[in-house]
């Protein structure tokens, strides 16, 4: 998909926002020991990683798919 490789501004802002969020959410969550709560902040944090995780690696995406 073109649109990725030609908006490396907003590809590089969205990867800084979901890392950063994430990685907040994630440490806490991590304060929170002992609460449900607290896992399901630090599941969420990780979604995020994962998500900054994919749209990192969309640019490289094989074009046939």
């Amino acid at each position: 998909m073109k649109f990725w490789k030609e908006h490396t501004a907003l590809r590089v802002s969205l990867i800084a926002l979901f890392f950063i969020v994430g990685l907040a959410m994630i440490i806490g969550g991590w304060q929170m020991t002992g609460q449900m709560s607290g896992l399901i902040i630090m599941i969420v944090g990780l979604a995020l990683l994962i998500v900054a995780l994919a749209i990192y690696n969309k640019p490289f995406q094989d074009p046939k798919r």
